[in-house]
């Protein structure tokens, strides 16, 4: 970042007559601030009206200016949600917590949902993660059709659910309509979708395309593609999907962003294998479909030339740490892809926690676990990780900077856990209780870590309730 004499970052000097900015927007002044040269004291940031950063100054502040104390961050993506899970959380650990515990209880919430309950859930889902400082969201969009298959009379009236459940959240969505066709894969080929599978899956590729094709942008919401698992997509589907995606995908960008859960346990490596000969990443390779808009998901079990071929094409890679400990997933190479030159971000996936600045710090911290160092990740690559909205086709966020989006999170430091804490090293301390206020595209949407639809748990609880009540 240069600065001039003047003190200001890029653009124009600052008005000196007055407060407001010239075009009308919104002015901040920041305690501290993560700015892309590093951590800064005393920083302005203009608004314009369109909902991006100005300006951005080194300057004491001004009469009129929205003082924010603490440390203010860029605004953070999750890259992967399942919105639906957030009525799995505590209900998922009895009888050993087996994996196939979770699997039961995840069958037996989508089974329940509908349209209007779907909309009352991931709405309070949403503001959650909004409390943490999340202004985008990746939704990795499966429950598409009513119980058995049957399509609704909108064929997609549950993602436009999840379109209305962000919109009234304040978070940016972009909807990663997913392709469900197989239930499993084993060495004798693919299985056909369980009952409880049957509202997932769209009858081929084609299907798939058409109907999703279905969804456009529309002001904060935005449409990338999916595809669920080389388990649920055969290597035949996997190479037509390659023509189909950039027409399924509007996100107002060059970014046709393509989402595939990827060698999240051994066993599909295993079964990928004996059937093709190929990993899960070779297999998305021959298909055609590792490029710069892939973003593989989880990559826990990477042999070393799937790492090479992702960070060869510059792939993205969203990490999902504290869902892949509560299943007992494993440890992903994180290092090393970020060696290789993928593109890493993070998602909360089936929200056991909703807290960006946890999965960014348990990123460095299974680093060290597994090699004995410290220091893997340094305190900025871990804010990095946590603004990686490119990969869900959002341009122009992730950074405190002039004509980015004016996405801000501000963190407190005078909490239990941040006290005394150096701004710059605040990841590495804070939680999401810390966060007080979130501005997405220059409109608030928390302020004294309060949601602007009010209590938030209490939305969490009705939602989730009535989907246990005969359990």
């Amino acid at each position: 970042m240069s600065v001039d004499q003047s003190g200001v970052q890029g653009g124009a000097a600052p008005d000196q007559g007055g407060s407001t900015p010239g075009n009308g927007g919104r002015s901040f002044w920041c305690e501290h601030a993560l700015l892309p040269d590093g951590p800064a004291a005393g920083v302005r940031v203009v608004l314009g009206e369109d909902g991006r950063i100005s300006a951005v100054e080194r300057a004491e502040a001004r009469t009129g200016d929205e003082i924010l104390h603490g440390v203010t961050l860029p605004g953070f993506a999750n890259t992967h949600s399942h919105a639906f899970h957030r009525a799995l959380r505590g209900r998922t650990h009895d009888a050993g917590g087996t994996f196939w515990t979770w699997r039961e209880r995840m069958y037996h919430v989508a089974a329940r949902l509908d349209p209007e309950n779907y909309l009352a859930l991931a709405r309070a889902a949403y503001a959650e993660m909004a409390l943490a400082g999340v202004t985008a969201v990746g939704e990795f969009h499966y429950v598409h059709h009513q119980v058995g298959g049957v399509p609704y009379e909108d064929p997609n009236e549950m993602g436009r659910a999840l379109q209305q459940a962000a919109a009234e959240a304040g978070v940016a969505l972009t909807l990663l309509d997913t392709a469900y066709l197989h239930g499993g894969l084993d060495e004798t080929g693919h299985t056909a979708l369980s009952p409880e599978q049957a509202r997932f899956g769209d009858a081929d590729i084609d299907a798939w395309a058409q109907r999703a094709g279905g969804l456009r942008a529309e002001g904060t919401f935005r449409v990338g593609a999916a595809l669920h698992s080389v388990r649920a997509v055969p290597l035949a589907q996997l190479r037509e999907a390659a023509a189909l995606v950039p027409a399924v995908c509007d996100t107002g960008s060059t970014i046709a962003p393509l989402h595939v859960h990827v060698s999240e346990q051994p066993a599909e490596n295993r079964a990928a294998l004996a059937r093709y000969g190929l990993t899960p990443v070779g297999l998305l390779a021959e298909a055609g479909l590792v490029g710069p808009d892939l973003t593989a998901v989880h990559a826990t079990h990477l042999t070393e030339e799937d790492v090479r071929l992702l960070g060869a094409a510059r792939s993205w890679v969203s990490l999902c740490p504290t869902t892949e400990r509560d299943l007992a997933d494993g440890i992903g190479p994180a290092r090393a892809l970020h060696d290789a030159g993928v593109r890493l971000s993070l998602g909360s996936d089936q929200h056991a926690v909703v807290d960006l600045v946890e999965e960014a710090r348990a990123v460095e911290m299974h680093e060290r676990l597994t090699t004995h160092e410290r220091g893997r990740f340094t305190p900025q690559d871990l804010l990095a990780l946590a603004t990686g909205h490119e990969s869900l086709g959002r341009e122009g966020a992730g950074r405190i900077a002039p004509g980015a989006r004016g996405d801000l999170v501000t963190i407190r430091l005078d909490s239990v856990r941040t006290a005394g804490a150096d701004p710059a090293q605040v990841l590495l301390a804070a939680s999401a209780a810390d966060v007080t206020t979130v501005i997405r595209d220059g409109e608030t949407i928390v302020s004294d870590g309060r949601h602007r639809l009010g209590d938030v748990g209490a939305l969490l609880r009705d939602a989730i309730a009535p989907f246990w009540e005969d359990a």
